[in-house]
């Protein structure tokens, strides 16, 4: 999961930064309102976490700014605010929801993980990268349109990396939301089954554009959805509970 954080207290916003990195999740920090609109227009990543005390655009300037542009973001609203309006007010604005400070880290969390659960809930059923597809709300998988049989856990697996299409997923990040695993968890189980879904794919997929195997590695990292045979030839060194007061 690509993470912004937008928070103005360096302490804080180091914290988050470094313990959601350890979530596995890929996660930018900065400083202020308008470099969040910034590298939010740039990256548009899964999920921001905003603070409203910021210099240079308030938190509420920036949610107005997003609001009707970054549908396919998740915005958690950090706030030190305790008026009920205030939280109201962000909401309106295109929240998905608030969190008053201080606040657990753990708390903080587990809404990063419901807010990304909810969005998903109404997307697409239907998840597509070049020539394979996975139907979410009928459970089938094909492949130019060779039907495709997967076990639970590798559809789980194929999902996710079909929702991160683009982005690399880390071994970490694959245990604890497929197999809801620690990160840290010393086991091979994430380069068993990708090698197990790699076999099935290729089997429909020798005369694909994408070529036979349609999940790469990127060495030292995790694994991603190849980008076609020209960019996967050229894949080598590197493509690319605590509480808080604030104002």
């Amino acid at each position: 999961m690509r993470v912004l954080i937008v928070e103005d207290d360096a302490a804080l916003g180091l914290f988050l930064q470094k313990g959601l990195k350890l979530e596995g999740h890929e996660v930018e920090w900065v400083g202020d309102g308008e470099s969040g609109l910034r590298y939010a227009e740039e990256h548009r990543p899964d999920l921001i976490v905003l603070d409203l005390s910021l210099p240079r655009k308030d938190g509420t300037e920036v949610l107005a700014e997003m609001h009707g542009r970054f549908d396919e973001t998740a915005v958690l609203v950090l706030t030190g605010r305790s008026q009920v309006e205030e939280r109201v007010k962000c909401l309106n604005l295109g929240a998905d929801d608030c969190l008053l400070k201080p606040f657990s880290f753990h708390e903080l969390t587990a809404r990063c993980r419901a807010l990304l659960r909810r969005r998903e809930q109404f997307a697409d059923p239907v998840l597509r990268h070049g020539d394979v597809e996975l139907n979410r709300m009928e459970r089938k998988v094909t492949r130019n349109g060779q039907s495709i049989e997967l076990t639970v856990k590798e559809f789980s697996l194929l999902e996710f990396l079909l929702m991160r299409r683009g982005q690399c997923c880390s071994r970490s990040e694959l245990l604890r939301d497929v197999w809801q695993m620690s990160p840290d968890a010393g086991t091979n189980v994430v380069d068993v089954y990708v090698n197990y879904l790699r076999r099935k794919l290729a089997v429909a997929g020798a005369d694909s554009e994408l070529g036979a195997s349609v999940i790469e590695t990127v060495r030292g990292e995790g694994y991603r959805m190849s980008v076609g045979r020209k960019t996967v030839a050229r894949v080598g060194v590197r493509p690319e509970s605590m509480a808080f007061a604030g104002a």
